[in-house]
């Protein structure tokens, strides 16, 4: 008995060690005392681009700057064109402890990836760090320091009361329009843009003459309202009505009769052929540039591709059609009080078995907002600096005072795009963050797209119609399955390990009360 005894106790230790190195998660990660400089790194950066080569030889510059600076760390580059494609490639590279050093991820993602046992690193104690911390005494570089980062960016990337990221570049989105056949159609355009503003101009854009063109282009085709992103459509005009889309903890609230209200004013326009979206019908840029959409809504970020002279096009230079294009926030129910979505990637750091390493990937995280990075990101794209440091930098402000001056690194529109961002900073929200949100913005989403697809069928849009697709929506995106984190967070079925860890554990204490027994009963018979 002794000797089996001794042999389980072996067993539990060992798996206990493997339980708490393997599958169970690794160790949190500690700050180590000083980086160990006498050694050689290799870290990964997982990143996205909007199959824009400036913004890729923005990466590579700073990778290579990096290096130089700190000649010990070697960066291998990974590039996505879709931001899904990295949040697909970490949930599977979880599982198997290949997670990337350092990921390009927006918040919802990044809430997912944390739901694995110490899988993204805390970065509230390493931005506090008086050697390492944003401004810290020992990083070899001019960094921002924590009172010269965005305040509201910076809020963005707090989960469950902690950082866990740190904002890379921020946009909103923007409402582009074609102020020529606007104003050809008789409307003067106010200084912010209501819903039914925007959707009374659309309807009178589809007037035809009898050979059946549009009167306002004189072709065939006219989208006079086209929205890039559904989801972010959905969560705005809530937004903007102060209506209930989700809590803090994850309770869903988006099935409300405010959303009912907004998908029956959607699904008229829808149905008239006034407005559509993206996934119904392609990229607003295209449309806009053609001279076959009036009103179009895309990222701040997409402000490169918008307009007659454009710097990045998708459509042939014969198909363009000249007109005046401006920028303007998106519509609104209330002008005085102007709401607008923030966006944009994070960065967001993994937790590996080395504590060096894990200093190593944030040093390079510090890197990427430093100036140099942010500015010649933000010149990319209508993108704007997540530190007041580099807002405020001459280099950052004498570009935006070119505006106008090319139509490539000084376009007008995507400056102005950058502006509207900068102007109305106080005037953005985000949504809240859980591990389920994701699935949420999808599901908001989903609801657009699939009212102005029944519209355009000619199905009946009412009470009963919502009820069905509410329900469709709830169970294909499970959010009949998001719980609350703060009470009831679903970690998902025990790992092999911990489940032979406890059956070892309720095997040595049955057998310890066997021996026990056994030893009182032999000294009482004695």
């Amino acid at each position: 008995m002794r000797k089996l005894l001794k042999v389980l106790f072996t067993v539990l230790l060992f798996m206990n060690i493997c339980g708490c190195h393997g599958s169970l998660g690794a160790q949190v990660f500690a700050i180590p005392e000083a980086f160990d400089e006498n050694r050689s790194y290799e870290i990964s950066f997982w990143a996205k681009n909007d199959t824009n080569i400036n913004q890729v030889n923005v990466y590579k510059k700073a990778i290579s700057d990096f290096e130089e600076i700190y000649p010990f760390i070697k960066v291998n580059l990974k590039l996505y064109t879709d931001y899904s494609r990295i949040y697909n490639d970490v949930i599977t590279n979880i599982s198997t402890n290949t997670t990337p050093n350092v990921c390009i991820s927006y918040p919802d993602h990044i809430a997912t990836y944390k739901t694995g046992v110490n899988t993204v690193v805390a970065l509230d104690e390493l931005i506090e760090d008086g050697k390492y911390g944003l401004g810290g005494s020992d990083v070899k570089f001019d960094g921002p320091k924590k009172n010269e980062m965005v305040e509201a960016f910076l809020d963005e990337c707090i989960i469950d009361e902690q950082h866990y990221a740190l904002p890379f570049m921020r946009s909103s989105e923007a409402l582009y329009i074609n102020k020529t056949y606007v104003e050809k159609l008789g409307y003067e355009i106010p200084d912010v843009l209501t819903w039914d503003y925007i959707f009374e101009v659309s309807e009178a854009a589809l007037a035809k003459d009898e050979d059946g063109n549009y009167l306002v282009n004189g072709q065939k085709i006219m989208i006079p309202f086209i929205y890039k992103s559904t989801d972010n459509m959905m969560i705005s005009m809530l937004k903007q009505l102060d209506a209930p889309y989700s809590k803090e903890d994850g309770t869903i609230e988006i099935f409300s009769d405010t959303t009912r209200d907004i998908l029956k004013q959607i699904s008229k326009h829808a149905e008239s052929g006034a407005f559509s979206t993206f996934k119904i019908s392609s990229y607003p840029a295209n449309f806009l540039n053609a001279g076959q959409c009036i009103f179009a809504i895309d990222s701040t970020a997409g402000a490169t591709w918008m307009g007659s002279n454009a710097p990045l096009l998708d459509i042939s230079e014969e198909q363009l059609v000249d007109f005046e294009t401006i920028v303007k926030p998106i519509p609104q129910f209330d002008q005085k009080n102007i709401r607008m979505i923030s966006q944009g990637p994070s960065l967001c750091i993994f937790n590996k078995a080395d504590p060096q390493e894990v200093l190593a990937s944030w040093l390079f995280t510090q890197f990427l907002i430093s100036n140099s990075v942010q500015v010649g990101y933000a010149m990319t794209e209508g993108y704007v600096p997540v530190t007041l440091k580099a807002q405020n930098s001459a280099e950052y402000l004498d570009y935006l005072s070119k505006a106008g001056s090319d139509n490539k690194t000084y376009y007008q529109i995507k400056i102005d795009a950058s502006k509207l961002l900068v102007d109305n900073i106080d005037n953005t929200f985000i949504t809240p963050v859980f591990n389920g949100s994701a699935s949420l913005r999808d599901a908001a989403g989903s609801l657009v797209e699939n009212t102005c697809k029944s519209a355009r069928r000619g199905e009946t849009i009412n009470d009963a119609y919502f009820d069905s697709l509410f329900e469709k929506v709830t169970s294909l995106y499970h959010l009949d399955q998001v719980q609350s984190i703060e009470s009831d967070k679903d970690l998902g079925p025990l790992p092999t390990t911990a489940k032979i860890l406890l059956g070892t554990l309720l095997v040595s204490w049955i057998l310890l009360a066997i021996y026990g027994y056994r030893e009182w009963r032999k000294q009482k018979t004695q």
